[in-house]
């Protein structure tokens, strides 16, 4: 079973100087994963995540030339590297899967040339750097569909409709990718990872419309997706019904429900904090450093014994750097519609650092 992380947001992290301790010594993270055996990088990319008069987006502004730079680094340390194409100028999920400014005003099947051109236009770029992307997703959480409306799911029939659309344009990006890297490995990525109804329903129409593609990528958040039982019976269904390889694109646990900003006025604003019963009711360990350590240990356990290929954990070194560091621009709210919300890192509480650097226990056992 293959390790990775998901580190998109490095050169935000880097501007502002964060830094990272072991026992109070500072140590280079992305090394130190290294000496646990963590061996690949996963990078996201979008379009275009600019504003009209190019104001960042924010959360990595994860364009194509960070996408390189981020990949020679990660090289230099020997990781390999999965690309992530959201097909979206910023964050793309069950929720939002926004279409790129650029292609909005464009025909569906002018979009499938534009998903094709894209994919291959970046994938080429990586060669011309001498990057080797060995694994690739086409499309992030795309358990509704993609690049709305042209591929979104069609939620008013059972099953859900339009099927037919996403296929073709999933095709469009896998066609490009195994024509600039043929051994590439394909994946395609939902969340909802508890649910084996949905699962079957999805990859049985990529079946039906001849969707050629490798791996079934799966996010495992617990307080959203289940619990370990549930989980690892859709993993179990998905390789069985299937007979694919299983990947768990991202993986997060949260070590603390306090605020990193100090007398919040009872506004705290982390994505699971003090006010979040109703998403941490039912979990397997308590949100502290230690039961963020027993939670990896325990899921990379069972991980191996069901034949999982590979964990990715999401964002392990996004650390607030005392609030230096946001998930959005206001411009980048803009584009997706969520305009009103704190700009600030709502997701520190999931990193395997704390808010000050330093490294949690959790961080020696997301090893193999």
């Amino acid at each position: 079973m293959i390790l990775g992380i998901d580190t998109s947001t490095y050169f935000e992290e880097e501007e502002v100087k964060a830094k990272y301790y072991r026992d109070g010594k500072e140590v280079d993270p992305l090394k130190e994963f290294r000496n646990n055996n963590v061996s690949h990088m996963r990078i996201r990319i979008w379009n275009d995540p600019y504003s009209e008069d190019k104001k960042p987006y924010l959360g990595g502004t994860s364009d194509l030339d960070k996408a390189i730079r981020l990949s020679k680094i990660a090289s230099s340390y020997g990781y390999k590297l999965l690309w992530d194409f959201h097909y979206s100028d910023f964050w793309a999920d069950p929720g939002k899967q926004i279409c790129p400014k650029a292609w909005k005003d464009l025909t569906f099947e002018q979009v499938c040339k534009e998903v094709y051109k894209f994919t291959k236009e970046c994938l080429i770029k990586a060669k011309e750097n001498d990057l080797d992307i060995s694994l690739v997703q086409i499309g992030n959480e795309i358990t509704n569909g993609m690049i709305w409306p042209f591929g979104k799911l069609d939620e008013s029939t059972t099953p859900r409709g339009n099927y037919e659309h996403l296929s073709l344009l999933l095709k469009e990006g896998i066609k490009a990718a195994r024509e600039v890297f043929p051994k590439i490995k394909i994946i395609i990525h939902l969340e909802r990872s508890y649910d084996q109804v949905v699962y079957a329903e999805y990859f049985d129409h990529l079946k039906q419309y001849n969707v050629d593609y490798d791996i079934i990528g799966m996010s495992y958040y617990p307080y959203w997706h289940g619990t370990f039982k549930q989980f690892f019976a859709n993993v179990n269904m998905c390789q069985q019904r299937f007979n694919k390889d299983v990947m768990v694109m991202e993986l997060g646990y949260s070590f603390t429900l306090e605020d990193y900003i100090l007398n919040n006025n009872g506004q705290a604003q982390l994505v699971v904090n003090g006010n979040s019963k109703d998403l941490i009711s039912n979990l397997p360990y308590p949100i502290t450093k230690q039961g963020q350590a027993q939670f990896i240990e325990e899921f990379l356990k069972l991980a191996k014994e069901n034949n999982v290929k590979g964990v990715f954990y999401w964002e392990p070194m996004w650390i607030p750097c005392e609030d230096k560091i946001c998930w959005a621009s206001k411009e980048g709210q803009a584009y997706i519609h969520e305009e009103g919300k704190s700009t600030r890192n709502e997701w520190s509480n999931q990193c395997l650092f704390d808010y000050k650097g330093e490294m949690n226990p959790s961080f020696d056992k997301f090893k193999i």
